[in-house]
């Protein structure tokens, strides 16, 4: 079932998330956040954006969550995803049916643009995103340094909905997460 993060999961986010760090280099994050640390992470980020987790018999199996893009409030339309499943769960449809909610959260909330941002040469991960839609928008040479050598970074892009022009305001995860029409679509994942 989908949920909302809770600060208790920052374990399991963390046993999850710790390969990609010590030995992976879909973050390139060098450094463990620690256990409390990442507690932190999940409910500084649950004020305004989703993030959320993928459970089974009381196994976290794979947690996604969105961020802001830029600083900038022109910035405040676009955010980027990210999406961690731990291994055991891989090849099930979980990463697409969680990462497929995590989009439709972020319609409800007005943000009109999704960024995916990738570790070349991420076959499974491109694929992923562009099965959900996204498309290629650029790459970053050489960008990141992370065991012993230089690794570009793609970008995919996925337009969520048409911007308006003004656009509405985005709503907070924070005020979303209480309303029932959302709250009524969470409960339909289970």
């Amino acid at each position: 079932m989908i949920r909302i993060a809770h600060a208790d999961d920052a374990a399991a986010i963390h046993a999850i998330y710790a390969p990609h760090i010590e030995s992976g280099v879909a973050t390139f994050e060098t450094e463990l956040p620690g256990v409390n640390a990442m507690s932190q992470r999940i409910l500084t980020r649950l004020q305004h954006y989703p993030w959320l987790v993928w459970e089974a018999e009381g196994q976290l199996l794979a947690y996604a969550y969105a961020s802001r893009f830029r600083e900038r409030a022109a910035y405040d339309w676009i955010a980027e995803t990210s999406i961690y499943v731990h291994p055991d769960a891989q090849r099930r449809g979980i990463a697409r049916r969680l990462y497929g909610f995590l989009l439709d959260t972020l319609v409800a909330q007005c943000i009109n643009q999704a960024v995916g941002v990738i570790t070349m040469p991420g076959e499974q991960s491109v694929a992923m995103h562009e099965a959900m839609g996204f498309e290629p928008a650029g790459v970053w040479k050489k960008s990141g340094y992370k065991l012993g050598q230089w690794w570009d970074v793609g970008v995919w892009q996925k337009e969520l909905q048409a911007p308006e022009n003004p656009p509405r305001p985005v709503v907070p995860f924070e005020r979303l997460k209480q309303d029932p029409a959302w709250l009524a679509r969470l409960e339909t994942t289970a």
